[in-house]
C-alpha cells in the first residue's frame, strides 16, 4: 500500500488530501511539500482515506498540529494514538 497525495485549493486553504497508507520513509517528502506553503495555519490536511499509519507518522500529525495546521476527518485511532505521543507537559 503507497500514499497518495493530492493538492487542493479550498478558501485560502492549501488541502492535501492524504490516501493509503503514511510511513516514515514518506515524511521528507510531505515536510518538504509543506514547507513550500507560506503559513503552516492555511494548510489542512484531510486524512478521510488514511488507512494506516506508522509511529513516526503519529509524531509527524502531532508535530503538523503543534505548527498550527488542521487536520479533517482523522481517523479515530489516529487521533486517539496522537493523544497518547504528544509531549507531556
Amino acid at each position: 500500500m503507497t500514499l497518495k497525495i493530492e493538492r487542493s485549493l479550498r478558501l485560502g486553504l492549501s488541502v492535501f488530501t492524504l490516501s493509503g497508507r503514511i510511513a516514515s520513509s514518506h515524511l521528507s517528502g510531505l515536510v518538504a511539500m509543506f514547507d513550500g506553503e507560506s503559513n503552516p495555519r492555511s494548510v489542512v490536511l484531510d486524512l478521510l482515506e488514511v488507512q494506516l499509519v506508522d509511529r513516526d507518522a503519529v509524531k509527524f500529525l502531532v508535530q503538523c498540529e503543534q505548527r498550527g495546521m488542521s487536520l479533517e476527518n482523522c481517523p479515530m485511532y489516529v487521533r486517539e494514538w496522537m493523544d497518547r505521543e504528544k509531549p507531556r507537559e
